[in-house]
């Protein structure tokens, strides 16, 4: 693969990643909270089915190819490139050290019978999900500065 084409599937790639981060975040974990705790933890349970699944299949390629496009990728936006990069980076720890962890606890609960501080263990989920979903749009804004820095020059 060409630099520029790199380049370009990676924003694409990251791009998704965000707008995916972003609607799960403020969108859909908001309403969740309005539910009734069973069907609250019901609903948390399937998303974290399917997104187990959605998810990586956007973000380790993404993220691969920030790498490669740091490696590849030549001229202006090099400062951009590894500002892309170390958000990537970030993002990956907070999910597999912070969101993870807490996905595979939640999905074994049985919801009519949930642990006592279930409530808390969400909490501590949001509080690192907001940094996770900052850390993905902000890897996607470093790429399309670096992709607008490079190509303005």
């Amino acid at each position: 693969m060409s630099g520029g084409v790199v380049q370009y599937v990676g924003l694409f790639l990251l791009g998704v990643l965000a707008g995916e981060e972003l609607i799960v975040r403020y969108g859909v974990h908001p309403v969740l909270s309005s539910l009734d705790d069973r069907a609250h933890l019901l609903a948390r349970q399937a998303l974290i089915r399917r997104l187990r699944v959605v998810v990586p299949i956007v973000m380790l390629p993404a993220a691969a190819l920030a790498l490669v496009g740091l490696a590849t990728v030549t001229g202006p936006g090099l400062a951009l490139r590894w500002a892309t990069l170390i958000a990537m980076v970030v993002f990956l720890l907070l999910s597999f050290l912070g969101t993870v962890p807490i996905n595979i606890k939640v999905n074994d609960w049985r919801v009519d019978a949930p642990p006592a501080d279930w409530k808390a263990v969400i909490h501590r989920w949001a509080r690192i999900d907001v940094l996770r979903s900052t850390a993905a749009s902000a890897a996607f804004l470093f790429a399309v500065l670096a992709v607008a820095y490079g190509t303005a020059s």
